[in-house]
């Protein structure tokens, strides 16, 4: 039953296509419905930011990447990365951390060639992957007079610094911390075809269940479908505040579970064996 289920999976293309493919060899139908377009940065002085973000790299107690695009786009063209000398060797390296609130930016981190020992993130059992489980991993590494950098995207237009996880960097700044903020790509709505606006509709009135990892892109949905009725709509949320918005929003059966993929596929799959 459940792998004829269309699992609607609304992250970024990129993302999507990775996840779509897990999914399916987990015998799920799964679609990719991305709901958030990602593209480099437009705004010449953002861009003129995040290339003096680069250059005051060394300058930095830890830069925070609050997603694998944030990683992706920071480390476009820049060669070589500063972060792949490992942590004991080249006593002349920079001594900057790198932070992840989860596996999936952990893994970019790693595939950009920055070194295993200069990565902190929440331990791949956490209950969740946030800006509040990498806090309670790092807290205890900042000292005041630290400066940190979090990498983040900016909605569209674009604004100087980007936007969200803000909780925090007030947490850092509370321990005595300098925080600097800069956006590395930008984040939009996307354009659906029609197939895919079809596609949409029809999961709407429950003929499919919808994967959401971000309160944005179910904002997006929304304003894609303004007069849509969701109280038939089944989804899976990866985050309880992600799950809030959903049933906010009138969507009819809001599940939440763990952002792996395995855990994903097995509270789907539970939810077509009663």
């Amino acid at each position: 039953m459940a792998g004829a289920v269309p699992v609607l999976v609304t992250r970024p293309q990129r993302e999507a296509a990775q996840w779509v493919e897990g999914l399916r060899g987990h015998g799920l139908a799964a679609r990719a419905l991305p709901l958030i377009d990602i593209r480099a940065l437009q705004a010449p002085e953002l861009v003129q930011a995040l290339a003096q973000a680069r250059e005051r790299l060394a300058q930095y107690r830890a830069v925070m990447f609050v997603s694998p695009n944030a990683v992706g786009h920071f480390f476009q063209d820049f060669k070589p990365n500063p972060l792949s000398v490992g942590v004991d060797q080249a006593p002349t390296a920079i001594d900057t951390r790198a932070w992840a609130p989860g596996p999936g930016t952990v893994q970019a981190l790693v595939q950009a060639g920055v070194a295993a020992g200069r990565i902190a993130a929440p331990a791949a059992g956490s209950a969740q992957f946030d800006s509040e489980a990498l806090w309670h991993c790092v807290a205890a590494q900042v000292r005041p007079g630290d400066r940190v950098l979090i990498v983040r995207g900016s909605g569209a237009p674009a604004v100087e610094g980007g936007q969200g996880r803000q909780w925090l960097a007030e947490q850092l700044r509370a321990a005595g911390a300098a925080v600097d903020l800069v956006a590395a790509y930008e984040r939009a709505a996307p354009q659906l075809s029609q197939e895919d606006l079809a596609l949409a509709r029809d999961a709407a009135h429950g003929h499919g269940l919808w994967l959401f990892s971000s309160s944005e892109a179910l904002a997006h949905l929304q304003a894609l479908l303004p007069q849509q009725d969701w109280r038939q709509a089944r989804a899976i949320a990866t985050h309880p505040r992600i799950a809030q918005a959903a049933r906010h929003a009138g969507f009819g059966a809001v599940h939440e579970c763990r952002p792996t993929l395995s855990d994903v596929a097995t509270s789907i799959k539970s939810l077509y064996a009663h």
